[in-house]
C-alpha cells in the first residue's frame, strides 16, 4: 500500500480504488484499517476527482466556520447560505455540534498555546491539540468527533503536521477534513513564520459507505 502522495487528490484516488478493491465489509461500509500516509504538498488540497464533484465553496465555508469557533450550525448557514442535512442530523436541540473542530481546538486555548509553544521551543513535542476525548462520552449523544488529535512539529525548518483519526469516511469526510486541516497547517505556519511542510494522515478505519461502492 502506498504511503506517500504529492497531493490530496492523488491520495483520494488511490484509496478510493483500494477500498473498492480490497476493503473489508464492516458495519455498512467497506473499510481499510490502520491506514497512514503522507501528503507531500498539503496546500494542493483540491479534490479534482470528477465522480466526487467536490465543492470548494462549501469546504472553505466549513473552514471559516471552524475558525469562528462557534459550535452552532446556524453560524455555518450564515457563511455558506444553508446548513447541510448531515449537520442538522448531528446537532443537539440548541443547534450545536461537537464536531466543529474549531470549537474543539479553541477549548482550553489549545490553538494559541500550540503557536506559543512552537515559537518558544522549535523542538517541542508538545504542540498538540486534543479533539476526541473519551472522558466526554456523555456529551457525544448526537455526534462524536472523528479526529483524536492534531500535532505539529518543526522539521528541517518547516512545519509538519500529523492528524490521527478514529474513523474517516473517504467520500465525504476526508475530502473536507484534509482541506480544513491543511488550512490549519498553513494558519499555524504563518504565525510562526515557517513554510508548510508535510501532512501525515492516519485513520484507524478508512471507509466508504456501501452506497458509494
Amino acid at each position: 500500500m502506498r504511503t506517500k502522495f504529492l497531493t490530496a487528490n492523488e491520495a483520494y484516488n488511490y484509496f478510493l480504488n483500494e477500498i473498492r478493491s480490497v476493503g473489508i465489509d464492516f458495519a455498512g461500509t467497506r473499510a481499510l484499517f490502520n491506514v497512514g500516509f503522507t501528503i507531500i504538498d498539503p496546500l494542493a488540497n483540491r479534490i479534482q476527482n470528477e465522480e466526487r464533484q467536490w465543492n470548494l465553496k462549501y469546504a472553505e465555508a466549513e473552514w471559516q466556520w471552524y475558525l469562528s469557533g462557534d459550535p452552532n450550525i446556524k453560524a455555518l448557514g450564515d457563511i455558506y447560505g444553508k446548513v447541510p442535512e448531515i449537520w442538522k442530523r448531528m446537532a443537539d436541540d440548541k443547534g450545536c455540534v461537537n464536531s466543529n473542530y474549531g470549537y474543539q481546538w479553541q477549548r482550553s486555548d489549545q490553538l494559541r498555546k500550540v503557536v506559543a509553544d512552537l515559537k518558544e521551543n522549535p523542538e517541542t513535542r508538545q504542540a498538540a491539540i486534543s479533539i476526541y476525548d473519551a472522558k466526554e462520552k456523555a456529551a457525544y449523544q448526537h455526534d462524536t468527533p472523528c479526529t483524536y488529535a492534531i500535532q505539529f512539529t518543526i522539521v528541517n525548518n518547516r512545519l509538519d503536521m500529523c492528524v490521527t483519526m478514529r474513523s474517516n469516511d473517504l467520500w465525504y469526510g476526508f475530502c473536507n477534513d484534509q482541506y480544513c486541516f491543511s488550512e490549519l497547517q498553513r494558519y499555524v505556519a504563518m504565525r510562526i513564520d515557517k513554510e508548510v511542510g508535510e501532512y501525515y494522515h492516519f485513520a484507524h478505519n478508512l471507509h466508504l459507505y456501501n452506497n458509494k461502492l
